[in-house]
């Protein structure tokens, strides 16, 4: 069920690259809201906008100009230190590469954004252990990432997004490394991760994978192109189930 609070809201954000003498503009203006529990898929051909706006988002920059609310926070104007702050708190990230440290093990990994933000060894514990159960993977908590496969890295990545109970899951390419078979499997922990209340924006360029969200919002050139409700999604749901 989609909530009415807005958790995202942009006004007019542009982002603009000086090189030199050239002026490239990544963003020319975007106006999106997400509210609370959406699922919505980011699109767009390469240089669409796409990745600079999911930087923008995920609180890795700040835009030339224009506005950015993340969860009531204004943060299109904030300083570095600001920013780390509200991503530790408020975001959950999931890349393509996992991102995994290879000398810790799964629960220490899913850890350690915990660390950053000082919570005790108990609750790391507890809190790690919770949603590594979540993803499925209560059985190679130490294991490290070497002795798991491709989708296991990818679960871990996902728990250690959800580990701080974050306002929104940003996932980049999510299944990018992975074989159709596991990406499904990938998919269906992040349709669960919804059901239990998370916000997810998902930025990736295969179609296939974007049926599997609710919202579509497609870029070209800077601009969104469209944004529209995925008619599709319960039928993937209903084929799923018989």
């Amino acid at each position: 069920m989609i909530g009415n609070k807005e958790i995202i809201k942009t006004k007019d954000l542009f982002k603009i690259y000086r090189m030199g003498q050239l002026e490239v503009k990544a963003l020319r203006g975007i106006n999106i809201s997400i509210a609370k529990n959406e699922y919505v898929a980011l699109m767009g051909p390469s240089g669409s906008g796409k990745s600079t706006l999911m930087n923008l988002l995920g609180c890795l920059d700040t835009p030339t100009r224009g506005t950015y609310i993340l969860n009531d926070y204004d943060v299109s104007t904030m300083s570095d230190g600001e920013l780390a702050g509200i991503r530790n708190k408020q975001i959950g990230f999931v890349f393509q590469t996992f991102n995994l440290l290879p000398r810790l093990n799964a629960l220490e990994n899913v850890a350690l954004p915990l660390v950053y933000g000082g919570a005790s060894r108990s609750y790391r514990q507890q809190r790690a252990e919770e949603v590594l159960y979540q993803v499925g993977l209560a059985d190679r908590m130490d294991h490290k990432p070497n002795e798991l496969s491709g989708g296991q890295r990818q679960r871990v990545a996902i728990a250690r997004a959800l580990v701080c109970k974050p306002s929104i899951i940003l996932a980049d390419e999510p299944t990018g490394n992975l074989d159709t078979k596991t990406s499904l499997e990938i998919m269906e922990i992040f349709e669960k991760v919804h059901i239990d209340g998370n916000t997810i924006i998902l930025v990736t360029h295969e179609p296939e994978i974007s049926e599997h969200a609710h919202r579509i919002i497609k870029l070209r050139d800077g601009l969104v192109e469209s944004d529209e409700k995925n008619p599709t999604v319960k039928k993937l749901r209903d084929l799923q189930v018989s």
